[in-house]
């Protein structure tokens, strides 16, 4: 009796944490996802073997069974939860995850990002190969996805290129019933329709599982923006020059997905796999924009004046990928698995920009176009074997070479420009890894797994002009997890990581070809809230070492209640510096955007999550499931003189809250979420700072379910929409420049008719 009441008071408390942390600043939040039965077959790609020994249930393990008996601690979602609020991105399901941030403006997306981190702190796999740089999750469509495994802290097979941690993406997959599905979407934003359509089949025989999924979208879009620039005298805060400029613009973009799986069961435990994809997407975009002097004049060197203006712009993005994965068992407990997997992808971009004053008269043209083409490929071998004594022994070697070919134009008023850099650009880049891990059931209440990885990377750079920048880097990364449960029948256990883990440069980073400001030439100078962008192949990479720590209990009933915490110290932290600089490519000292390691940093926080049924709490409630989640962070760049001088884009928490109501009398399902993530302020820099403004969005869906096989979802996303304000400012001598982005936002809905065929 008592411990029921302490596990209720813990399902309590995990709930009121994000309502508490939320009414702190005004508003409360919203999470995901009740568990769900999943495939029994298992990617190639899948996290870690499970140490503990578990009973093979014929319909698989559900979610939190998945999660509870790893290892390594992980999150895992389901094909209940992707769909449930119909959502049409994968991003836009990753939103509703505990501690889990989007770039970009209230329900637009963007790429996601572990504990608040900036981009490159979280790795992006799709079934357990790294997503190639440009690669959109999405370019995926939900349909599209069996399961999304998130792990915290990062391991040996899964690859240390995660500080933050790492989100696995698996695609379709497996056999255990036949499907023949096929969705019919409509979303409508602002008055603007986006149809979309998905079909999933599978089906076998004697010797095959094959499985097909197909999806194809139009995104249509329009977007209301505007910025102002001021410069501010600091002794006595008068501005003494503003501008401000809007911007209308229509994006519409078109993708078409294709992912096949093709297994084939042998004996012997041999198994053959083939994953063929392709993904193909292209949008086209206009702009309209103005400049409005508010006060004082314009500054002739570094604000050119125009009174209207419009640009224009394409891309397309095509990524074809092969994987194929051998699995075949030598005997006595031993098994091998060989993968290899080939991908190529192109992206092609064009850009102009026209610049008018009020009477029509053209002040100046820019042009931008270029085009990237990359080729990798990935070789590997993995041999595992189970020991009597309750080890499970995992080694594996990993060979992926890469090229990559740019070429890129640019050019002001029919001029071209930069051309002293040249204008194609080829790179190579060679990975080898290796690993070994051992996982080992100690006891029925304890396991381990500890793993040593090396991983070396070399990037080579060939331009024109006979510039050749090279770097190179190699880190070794022991990682030791550890699961306890202080009783063997109890569903409650103690987690703990030791882990070292890294970030590693981009390829754009590195190269230092530098990319000028659309809004200033470089026939004069630009301003340093608006800099140009160059490389800096002297770059090294972030090495980190982590600790993790966390609570689990799981209810019989299904649901869980969990309490992490995580500390990671990082050496070499890398962050873009803005400076003043005499450049080749202008005669005008220009301002100039360079990453740059700047020392080291921590960052450290807690992240709670309950979900339960609110019966499971009090008996004779409703069956209403409640997702709830809290992550509060905090870090330090110790370069860098505070307050506010934090890691780049994490906030102080972000939170979600979320319910889910199943009718008993009618066939129908409705649920809520808000996710919530507040304003904060960061410190970048001496005398520069970052601001960016509050999320709120409040999502709704409605699922009526006509038979077994038609059913009707109704959702809305963004239901209160608020405009997305950032700011930026530095000092300049007695001034402070600063610009000020206001981003407005729509509600979104989204009719969606599912068929079982």
């Amino acid at each position: 009796m008592r411990v029921s009441r302490i596990k209720a008071s813990l399902v309590l408390i995990a709930t009121l944490l994000p309502l508490h942390g939320l009414a702190q600043s005004g508003d409360a939040p919203n999470q995901p996802t009740a568990a769900s039965p999943n495939n029994e077959q298992k990617s190639p790609s899948a996290a870690p073997q499970q140490a503990n020994r578990v009973e093979v249930r014929g319909q698989g393990l559900s979610d939190d069974d998945q999660r509870r008996f790893s290892t390594a601690a992980k999150i895992v979602i389901g094909r209940e939860q992707i769909e449930q609020f119909g959502d049409s991105s994968v991003s836009e399901v990753l939103r509703r995850l505990p501690g889990i941030t989007l770039g970009g403006a209230p329900g637009r997306g963007g790429p996601p990002r572990m504990r608040g981190l900036g981009a490159g702190y979280t790795q992006i796999l799709i079934d357990g190969q790294r997503t190639p740089p440009g690669f959109s999750i999405d370019s995926l469509t939900p349909e599209q996805v069996e399961r999304i495994e998130i792990l915290r802290a990062p391991t040996a097979e899964t690859g240390a290129r995660a500080i933050g941690g790492t989100i696995n993406i698996i695609t379709r997959e497996g056999f255990v019933r036949r499907l023949n599905d096929l969705r019919l979407g409509m979303g409508l934003e602002n008055g603007r329709a986006s149809p979309g359509l998905s079909w999933t089949y599978n089906n076998s025989n004697d010797r095959w599982i094959y499985n097909l999924s197909l999806s194809s979208f139009f995104a249509n879009r329009e977007e209301r923006d505007a910025a102002e620039l001021r410069d501010v005298r600091l002794d006595d805060e008068q501005v003494i020059r503003a501008q401000r400029s809007e911007t209308y613009s229509v994006n519409q973009r078109y993708g078409l997905n294709l992912t096949a799986r093709l297994q084939q069961r042998g004996g012997m435990g041999e198994t053959f796999l083939l994953v063929p994809s392709i993904f193909h997407a292209q949008g086209d975009s206009k702009r309209a924009f103005s400049l409005s002097q508010l006060s004082g004049t314009p500054d002739p060197a570094a604000s050119p004046f125009y009174d209207l203006g419009q640009s224009a712009g394409s891309s397309d993005f095509t990524v074809g990928r092969l994987n194929a994965t051998l699995r075949r068992s030598l005997g006595q407990g031993t098994r091998l698995e060989l993968t290899g997997a080939s991908s190529a992808w192109v992206n092609r971009s064009e850009n102009s920009r026209q610049e008018f004053n009020r009477a029509g008269m053209l002040l100046r043209s820019a042009q931008d176009d270029s085009r990237i083409e990359e080729q990798s490929f990935t070789l590997s071998g993995k041999l595992s074997k189970v020991l009597d004594n309750d080890h499970s022994l995992v080694a594996g070697l990993e060979w992926a070479p890469s090229w990559r070919e740019e070429s890129k134009r640019q050019s002001q008023d029919g001029a071209l420009i930069l051309t002293e850099f040249g204008e194609n650009l080829k790179a190579s880049s060679q990975r080898v890894a290796a690993y070994a891990q051992d996982e080992w059931a100690i006891s029925p209440r304890w396991a381990a797994h500890a793993g040593m990885r090396w991983e070396g990377i070399r990037t080579r750079g060939e331009a024109a002009s006979g510039y050749a920048p090279e770097n190179q880097s190699s880190v070794w990364t022991p990682l030791f997890h550890t699961v306890w449960k202080p009783n063997e029948k109890a569903r409650d256990q103690i987690r703990l990581s030791l882990t070292r883990s890294y970030k590693s440069p981009t390829l754009s980073s590195l190269i230092a070809r530098p990319s000028v400001d659309s809004r200033y030439p470089v026939s004069g100078a630009n301003t340093v809230v608006n800099p140009d962008r160059a490389g800096n192949p002297e770059l090294r990479p972030e090495l980190a070492k982590g600790i993790d720590l966390a609570f689990e209990s799981y209810l019989r009933d299904g649901g869980s209640v969990s309490v992490n915490l995580f500390h990671r110290e990082i050496q070499d932290y890398m962050r873009n510096v803005t400076r003043l600089e005499t450049v080749s490519w202008s005669a005008f000292p220009r301002w100039v955007s360079r990453t740059q390691n700047v020392g080291d940093a921590f960052t450290q926080g807690i992240e709670f999550e309950a979900k339960f049924r609110l019966d499971q709490v009090w008996p004779g409630a409703p069956r209403t499931e409640i997702r709830s989640n809290l992550s509060r962070f905090n870090s330090e760049v110790k370069s860098v003189p505070g307050p506010d001088n934090r890691l780049d884009q994490q906030p102080r928490f972000t939170g979600n809250f979320g319910l889910d109501h199943r009718f008993r009398q009618a066939p129908l399902r409705l649920g809520g979420n808000l996710n919530y993530t507040p304003q904060f302020v960061t410190r970048t820099d001496d005398d520069a700072v970052l601001r960016s403004g509050l999320k709120r969005v409040w999502d709704a869906y409605a699922l009526w379910i006509f038979s077994p096989n038609a059913q009707l979802r109704l959702s809305g996303s963004n239901l209160h929409p608020i405009d997305f304000i950032s700011m930026r400012s530095q000092i300049v001598g007695p001034l402070r420049q600063e610009i000020s982005s206001f981003n407005q936002s729509y509600i979104n809905w989204r009719i969606q008719w599912e068929l079982k065929l």
